[in-house]
């Protein structure tokens, strides 16, 4: 049996109960929008007690859940990345088995791109592995339309500006190219929405297809596409280590 600590900070709470990250938690209980026991708090740095206390977040009660779960899903194109759809689409949930509690998606792929998601129900690592700060890097191979030359992939690793801002520099390499198409290995660490296809976009190529096979140093290797499996308690710990929350 693994046993909690039961007394926590309550912006740490929410977090982890998936709700906010901490420093969003704050915002929501300075705005008045959290209840201890019912009464409104908006104090910082009060402490709570998970089992006995009752918390509320716009009068719906909050709960930690009662096991941790991580899992890496291989996506294959055409599932879209929600926990449901009301146009009836197919997706990402459909791949995934029946759970004891409910997880949801680290990020965002887009419909037709392919490969590695996670999924969790640990709220504050999953804030923590998409927020900015920690420069999470995520490797893509993108095949695309046309010759890649090297001063693209100098461009690339400049950074190229998007939406009207110039994008963080990324580590690019060639892994094959001919007169019709090409493929490239591209490193990012942002997560700008679509920004991998805007990126080569803006040299001019259009993508063809777009697969993510890493994210933090974990891959898909050996996992086929609509499979999943649990995240090895190392590759958890992995996690955590690089996004400041180890024990």
């Amino acid at each position: 049996m693994v046993w909690r600590i039961a007394i926590l900070r309550l912006n740490k709470f929410l977090a982890q109960a998936g709700v906010a990250s901490r420093r969003e938690a704050d915002r929501l209980i300075q705005d008045g929008r959290v209840k201890i026991n019912g009464r409104v708090v908006t104090e910082l740095g009060v402490k709570i007690d998970e089992f006995r206390d009752r918390i509320e977040v716009d009068h719906h009660p909050v709960k930690l859940p009662s096991e941790q779960i991580y899992l890496l899903l291989n996506k294959p194109a055409g599932y879209i990345v929600t926990l449901d759809d009301p146009q009836g689409r197919k997706t990402v949930m459909d791949l995934l088995p029946r759970l004891p509690v409910r997880v949801f998606p680290v990020g965002r792929l887009d419909a037709e791109t392919e490969g590695l998601l996670l999924f969790t129900n640990d709220g504050e690592l999953a804030h923590r592995l998409i927020h900015p700060r920690y420069e999470i890097k995520k490797l893509y191979e993108v095949r695309v339309k046309g010759f890649v030359e090297d001063k693209d992939l100098d461009r690339l690793q400049k950074g190229v500006f998007i939406d009207g801002r110039k994008s963080a520099p990324a580590r690019a390499r060639i892994i094959y190219r001919n007169r019709e198409k090409s493929l490239i290995s591209l490193e990012i660490h942002e997560g700008r929405k679509h920004e991998v296809r805007k990126m080569l976009s803006a040299l001019g190529f259009e993508v063809k297809k777009l697969r993510r096979v890493s994210f933090a140093g974990i891959t898909v290797k050996g996992l086929r596409r609509g499979f999943w499996r649990r995240l090895k308690p190392e590759e958890v710990a992995r996690l955590r280590k690089m996004t400041g929350l180890a024990d």
